[in-house]
């Protein structure tokens, strides 16, 4: 394995500079949006349909892999066209007509997806792990009455189908409950041509549902422009490090990545599903994530990419054991930020591999900050620098926008920002300013080189004594502690100082985590007032919400009904 050259800085400035001169897919002017005046890609196709026609000229080459399933680029929007075509005449499906898909990784979704999106309709995607009362929710909310399912979806929808007066088709597996089936629609429509349909770069194609720490989940309305410029922008920031480093790309010569997180999430559905159809990406799909699965797949498929939250990078490491993965050649996380130790973990196991990340939100399209190569090594804790071109990012606090250093909330504005909560006209207006900026609820800082450290979420910091404790960086020390897996850090309500820190841990298979040690191991490396003085052992995985993060307000409950295995 050969070690990966470095970049010199200089060069992917002067990359960037000749390309946003010369490159018209690239170039940038304004655009009014919503009564505020943005930077956009000024060439940009109007809408996602543009996406999807420029992944046609990668016509005969593999797109969606599935166990024996093969779909090319051509097969797949094809199948696309057709699909939507027989929404249209059977269903009535046009403009602003919400469509629901409540399914799991399958070459279906996909083709759903691009299927309402191609009509000018607005695909709803659920998530798949939600039960009974949480699609009722969903359905209700969104306003959706055709809804594309598999058979564990139906049957959690079926309770509600009647009340909430919804037709279900039926797109994997099989069972009672169904009124239509994909594969019969599929083949009673051979029409596969382009729906001519005026989409517009502000109509609305996409509501996806936040994660839901507290209460509902909150639909968020995503705009045609806002996808496109999430897309171009990625493309951008790989043109520049392509060139920069004398042609070589980030995503390889015979581009393929492995699909293992879900895809009614952003990360999922852009950096991974669309983002493969700007490069010509093979995307090989896993229904359920499985590390040794995923170890098999990469080199069976010889797959040059691989993005998923931090556990999976740290679990594909351990899958691996002392198995090389010749052909990766970036490992992105992205949902959550990955600890300092896991990036030097990744680069020494995978040495002809770059480490990345990426910082978005549902609410931006998943657009935000990038890091990669070099900057990653050197700044393993940090979420990278805004995406250019079109992107701006502030740190603001009480008393205005922070200076260098200083720690506040992360304001996001560009134009992939969403344009609404659904049907919380508060909720947006509290998260989104008159002038187009997007108050993320993150708290975060910028050094002297530009580069963005995310400290915590606003309503995740302990509070002890007048003093703020990231909890980030109490679980990052933790992480490092011999035999510890997974970690949560939270608030612990307290007569005298208002709050002490807890944590709760769940150790590695076989291992044993003494509770009096890891305290001292974290105390070695933080100031006292940081160091847990309440630890749980968990005798399970930690509960996750939907985008694979830790569920910290469950944690926290479970945890405080229980006595700790140490108490200070």
């Amino acid at each position: 394995m050969t070690q990966a050259a470095a970049v010199d800085p200089m060069k992917v400035f002067a990359a960037a500079a000749r390309i946003l001169a010369e490159e018209p897919m690239f170039a940038v002017g304004e655009a009014d949006i919503r009564g505020n005046t943005y930077r956009v890609f000024k060439n940009a196709p109007p809408s996602l349909v543009g996406i999807f026609l420029f992944g046609t000229q990668f016509a005969d080459k593999d797109f969606l892999i599935y166990e024996d399933e093969r779909l090319t680029f051509a097969e797949t929007w094809e199948r696309a066209c057709r699909f939507a075509n027989a929404l249209a005449r059977d269903f009535k499906i046009g403009k602003g007509d919400k469509v629901a898909i409540a399914m799991r990784n399958f070459p279906e979704w996909c083709i759903s997806y691009m299927a309402i999106i191609s009509l000018g309709a607005v695909v709803v995607p659920l998530n798949a792990w939600w039960k009974n009362e949480e699609l009722h929710y969903g359905l209700a909310d969104c306003g959706a009455k055709l809804v594309i399912v598999d058979d564990k979806r139906m049957e959690r929808i079926l309770p509600c189908k009647k009340d909430l007066g919804l037709t279900l088709i039926l797109a994997r597996g099989g069972g009672e409950g169904a009124d239509h089936h994909y594969e019969d629609l599929l083949e009673s429509c051979w029409d596969a041509s382009v729906p001519s349909v005026d989409i517009q770069p502000e109509d609305d194609f996409c509501i996806v549902y936040t994660s839901g720490s507290t209460g509902n989940s909150k639909g968020v309305i995503l705009t045609h422009r806002g996808v496109v410029s999430t897309l171009l922008s990625w493309a951008f920031v790989a043109s520049a490090l392509k060139e920069a480093r004398g042609g070589e790309s980030l995503f390889g010569d015979n581009p393929g990545i492995l699909l293992a997180v879900p895809l009614f999430h952003v990360t999922g559905s852009h950096s991974l599903f669309l983002m493969s159809m700007l490069i010509g990406r093979r995307v090989v799909m896993m229904y359920k994530w499985d590390p040794k699965k995923a170890v098999e797949l990469i080199n069976h498929h010889q797959l040059t990419n691989f993005v998923g939250v931090p556990s999976q990078s740290y679990e594909l490491v351990d899958a691996a054991g002392d198995t090389s993965m010749p052909s990766l050649l970036d490992i992105g996380s992205g949902g959550a930020k990955r600890p300092p130790e896991h990036v030097k973990l990744l680069k020494k196991k995978f040495p002809n591999a770059n480490p990345a990340s990426g910082y978005g939100l549902s609410e931006t399209n998943a657009l935000g900050c990038i890091i990669s190569l070099d900057d990653y090594q050197k700044h393993p804790d940090s979420t990278g620098r805004p995406v250019p071109p079109v992107t701006d990012i502030k740190i603001m606090m009480e008393e205005g926008e922070a200076q260098t250093g200083e720690v506040g909330e992360i304001w996001i504005r560009s134009p992939a920002n969403f344009r609404g909560y659904l049907n919380l006209p508060e909720e947006t207006a509290k998260s989104l300013t008159p002038d187009g900026w997007f108050k993320s609820g993150d708290l975060g800082r910028f050094d002297e080189e530009g580069f963005l450290y995310i400290v915590d979420r606003t309503k995740d910091v302990i509070i002890r004594g007048g003093e703020n404790i990231s909890s980030l960086e109490v679980e990052h020390r933790a992480h490092e502690f011999p035999g510890v897996a997974e970690v949560a850090a939270f608030s612990v309500p307290d007569e005298v100082l208002g709050e002490r820190v807890g944590l709760v841990v769940y150790p590695k298979p076989g291992a044993t985590v003494e509770p009096l040690a890891l305290r001292d191991f974290i105390a070695s490396e933080l100031a006292e007032f940081k160091v847990p003085e309440r630890i749980w052992i968990s005798p399970v995985p930690l509960p996750r919400l939907g985008t694979e993060k830790f569920d910290k307000r469950t944690v926290r409950m479970i945890a405080l009904q229980h006595p700790p295995a140490y108490s200070a």
